[in-house]
């Protein structure tokens, strides 16, 4: 059991002090701060007692300034508006948001937050810490938003309308689409779910016009994707450079096993590590601010590439270069060519020592919660370049992960089984499943990247469907699911295929992504113990798309067929060894047509 479950943390009174006052950490209102919070309560406070100091002189660890706005502040601005009674099944998440920031906030929190933006004149992460969040089996991994604002406005009126309409526009994240949809499989109804909102201060420096760390992290200390030698237990961390909103929207970024952080990832070529690794980072706007939208989360962000980086001198301890006449790739940029953000500096040669940091942070951290987890951190460096780096690493959200610990045995035989419809060695999660008789597929002959947003339309009408016939199913598409970036798979959120009991994800000659690391999407997947199978085109075990395409159709779209087989399928996974297989209960799989 987890120790965030029960957890009722209880902050100081906020003093209108945000920098200077007594405590880092502070609460505004009388109610629960909700799950996120109470994990960063718990976890603050452990921090120094189980890190020791002198382990890592040159690195200042701890949880940023927060003051977080309690649930009975929510139920105030839903009562006093009339919020409750809006028809929310019949709107869209725009018109939601845009009724939210037509309510008035109560009287008695407007003088809190005027005190904080009068003093704070550095970003703010208006964070969401619902009743539910966090909690053991169901974690609301990114189901609600989070708004980052500049905060930089001359003008006192200014920062402070920015600041409220952030906090209004969390409260309404709480009715979107995606959150109703995961509280119903949860057994709760929407209307019981709670907001607790966090303003933390947003780890990074200033660099021109543009805020961003140089490094977000998100690490866990379980890996369901672990490639030999490592083991499932040593855990897997993903590294960025700049916000974190690159790793937990699905974006490109740099995975690799802390107890192998030399190990290069198996790209086949050069060429391919170039189109492999981040190209492109996040980092609240400083300058010019875009149009004014209050109900979009990315507002206030912008997006640059590795020249800007460099420019802002962030790549020293992140980058190599590709040295094309010596066909390597050379830790550092000490000499022009392209840059490869492969964190080479600090992971090979060892100039930083992130790894050990995140190690420590993960054994810390496991044993406050008493389970396996889940961590989101971010680090700046400070100094001039060529001395040693001095740090800051900001720890933001440490959360607890499902781990089955059923005994299911798939051997090597079981992957070459003549009933098997799907078979890898490359699967997260572990158990079985006996009910699946739908599967719902993408078309190969119809999947193109540039499809992939009106895929993801055509599978949410699908999921609606059997979701409301209580008929869960197997899905298996392209590319990553749930990347923010169609052209690296199907940008669907969770609960655009919430029905699915076991997902495959597939790659394709001109759809060959690396796995799915360090998202939201995977971690709420997780924690309903759905099966997740990796299948790579060209290897031994694959997809057996003959018998899929013999399948009665119930229904079929331009890029989408939905068959249901005379009999259930089996999905057996062993998460031991990453080993799964989904098998027909028949043996007409006569010809093995497999991707």
């Amino acid at each position: 059991m987890s120790a965030l479950k029960p957890l009722v943390a209880e902050l100081p009174a906020f003093d209108r002090k945000f920098w200077d006052g007594t405590f880092r950490c502070t609460q505004i209102g009388s109610g629960s701060i909700g799950g996120k919070a109470c994990g960063l309560v718990l976890i603050k406070d452990l921090l120094a007692g189980q890190i020791d100091p002198a382990s890592f002189p040159d690195v200042d660890i701890n949880v940023p300034t927060m003051a977080v706005i309690a649930t009975d502040c929510f139920d105030q601005f839903i009562a006093q508006n009339r919020l409750a009674e809006l028809p929310f099944e019949e709107m869209t998440d725009d018109r939601i948001a845009h009724a939210f920031q037509k309510g008035d906030l109560p009287v008695e929190l407007l003088g809190d937050l005027r005190a904080l933006i009068v003093q704070v004149k550095t970003p703010l992460a208006i964070r969401s810490s619902s009743l539910l969040e966090d909690a053991l089996e169901r974690p609301f991994a990114g189901v609600y938003a989070t708004k980052m604002i500049p905060n930089n406005q001359p003008d006192p009126d200014s920062g402070f309308r920015r600041l409220v309409e952030a906090i209004k526009f969390v409260y309404a994240s709480t009715y979107f689409r995606e959150a109703r949809d995961y509280i119903r499989t949860t057994g709760t109804k929407p209307g019981e779910e709670k907001m607790a909102v966090m303003i933390q201060e947003v780890v990074g420096q200033r660099r021109g016009d543009r805020f961003y760390p140089d490094i977000s992290g998100v690490a866990r200390s379980y890996n369901f994707y672990a490639f030999e030698p490592a083991r499932p237990e040593d855990g897997v961390v993903t590294l960025a450079l700049g916000l974190g909103k690159t790793i937990v929207d699905g974006g490109i970024a740099w995975t690799f096993s802390p107890a192998y952080p030399k190990k290069p990832l198996p790209f086949a070529s050069v060429q391919e590590l170039l189109k492999g690794t981040q190209t492109e980072f996040w980092a609240v706007n400083m300058g010019k601010p875009a149009a004014y939208d209050p109900v979009s989360e990315t507002e206030y962000l912008v997006h640059a590439n590795l020249s800007d980086a460099e420019a802002d001198e962030a790549l020293y301890t992140l980058a190599s270069t590709y040295d094309p006449e010596r066909d390597r790739v050379i830790p550092g940029i000490g000499f022009m060519g392209p840059r490869i953000l492969n964190f080479a500096p600090m992971l090979v040669q060892e100039q930083f020592p992130v790894n050990e940091l995140v190690k420590a942070l993960l054994r810390a951290s496991e044993r406050a919660v008493n389970a396996k987890v889940e961590i989101e951190f971010a680090i700046t460096f400070q100094g001039q370049r060529g001395e040693r780096p001095q740090a800051r690493l900001g720890f933001l959200q440490v959360r607890s992960t499902v781990v089955c610990d059923q005994v299911v045995d798939v051997t090597v035989e079981d992957l070459s089984d003549p009933r098997a419809i799907v078979a890898s060695d490359m699967v997260m999660g572990n158990g079985t499943a006996d009910d699946l008789q739908d599967i719902v597929f993408v078309r190969p002959d119809k999947f193109l990247a540039m499809n992939t947003p009106a895929i993801a339309q055509e599978l949410e009408s699908i999921n609606r469907e059997l979701r409301d016939q209580k008929r869960p199913f197997l899905l298996v598409g392209f590319g990553r699911w749930g990347s923010s970036h169609p052209s690296l798979g199907i940008p669907v959120d969770w609960s655009q295929i919430s029905g699915a009991r076991a997902i495959v994800e597939a790659t394709l000659p001109e759809m060959n992504v690396e796995l799915s690391q360090g998202s939201h999407f995977f971690h709420n997947l997780s924690s309903f113990r759905s099966s997740y199978f990796m299948v790579q085109h060209g290897r031994r075990f694959g997809i057996n798309w003959d018998w899929l395409n013999r399948q009665p159709v119930v229904s079929e779209t331009e890029f989408v067929r939905h068959v249901r087989p005379a009999d259930k399928v089996e999905v057996r996974v062993d998460g031991r060894t990453a080993r799964g297989v989904i098998l027909s209960r028949t043996r007409d799989n006569t010809s093995q047509a497999k991707q």
